[in-house]
């Protein structure tokens, strides 16, 4: 690892179990999706990456020579956006950062619209993040590109490690150490667990209303093609990229003491995390598109969620906090020059 010596601002909840709290052993079992990757479960997960891949390629020449339908068009929609936003604002914003807080049913419509997304369990998922953020582009970090070197044969073999390499590794982030707070919710504890129920209700669902709708299986059939396959495949690779991508390339306008940056054309895909470089600099940060023209979506409806008494406490940027993540940026430069 040669970039980012230094571990990214943490988030205010511990990354390691506070002084005084039980050991691991006296937590509550661990959730679905342990701290070793079995080899059932490598199986299972290529398949969730191929298949998905495979419908994605094939829907080019399909939409191309037969086209696709409203339906299946406003269920592929529907259902990204829903799963992106379950990622973005509930496992992201909120479980990993805790840039807001949350109304118990709020929490739990959070939970389970993340799980849908078909990603992997929710405590999992959210350990796996806070180790990357804790050693963001350094030793340690679970998927940064940079991890092989910085030569463009490293950084080939480093982006297709971050996109989807590091996921087959069988070592995985002590979920104890991670998201003792979750683990320690039982709600939470049971949505975790409950993976599987809900990555087959989210595959279910574009089916179920494709046949409904049209009263056919060849209805059924093309939305679950659409709507179920297409749509996972596409929401991975958006997330996947927010990984790779944007820690190898896009602009820099904040100090982040690692290599994120902000990759404008996958906005409106990522739900607003592709403004990655303000994450970093400021991860409790409920908003990520903080300058002129940045979109974000996320941020868009954890302000309704507010408004409607949902969320509350919400980490909102003000211009002091940016300013001053901008300066220190520009001073940095300075001394660098200086120095120079």
């Amino acid at each position: 690892m040669t970039a980012g010596s230094e571990a990214v601002e943490e988030s205010p909840l511990q990354l390691d179990a506070p002084a005084g709290s039980p050991p691991p052993s006296a937590l509550p079992s661990a959730t679905l999706g342990g701290e070793r990757r079995r080899s059932l479960e490598q199986i299972t997960l290529l398949l969730f990456i191929t298949v998905p891949f495979v419908a994605l390629v094939a829907a080019v020449p399909l939409a191309w020579g037969w086209g696709v339908s409203w339906l299946d068009l406003g269920l592929l929609t529907a259902m990204y956006y829903i799963g992106c936003h379950g990622i973005t604002i509930g496992f992201h914003r909120y479980f990993t950062h805790g840039a807001f807080k949350a109304r118990r049913p709020l929490r739990i419509a959070l939970a389970i619209m993340g799980s849908m997304a078909v990603e992997g369990p929710l405590v999992r998922w959210v350990a796996d993040h806070r180790k990357h953020h804790k050693f963001s582009d350094a030793e340690g970090d679970p998927h940064s590109p940079w991890r092989f070197g910085e030569t463009v044969p490293a950084l080939m073999k480093g982006l297709w490690w971050a996109h989807i390499g590091w996921m087959f590794d069988e070592e995985q982030t002590p979920q104890h150490k991670y998201a003792p707070d979750l683990i320690k919710d039982p709600a939470i504890r049971t949505v975790s667990r409950q993976f599987v129920l809900w990555t087959t209700v989210s595959l279910l669902i574009p089916p179920l209303v494709g046949g409904l709708a049209t009263w056919s299986w060849q209805g059924a059939l093309t939305a679950f093609f659409w709507g179920s396959l297409v749509r996972v495949a596409l929401l991975h690779h958006v997330t996947w990229s927010i990984n790779s991508i944007c820690h190898a390339v896009g602009k820099r306008p904040f100090k982040s003491r690692d290599r994120s940056g902000n990759v404008w054309w996958l906005a409106v895909l990522s739900c607003g995390e592709s403004w990655h470089n303000l994450h970093h600099a400021d991860p409790t940060c409920a908003r990520h598109g903080v300058m002129k023209g940045q979109l974000d979506s996320s941020a868009r409806l954890i302000r309704w969620f507010e408004r409607a008494g949902w969320a509350y406490d919400v980490r909102w940027p003000n211009a002091a906090r940016i300013d001053a993540r901008r300066k220190e940026s520009a001073r940095g430069k300075e001394k660098a020059a200086q120095a120079a």
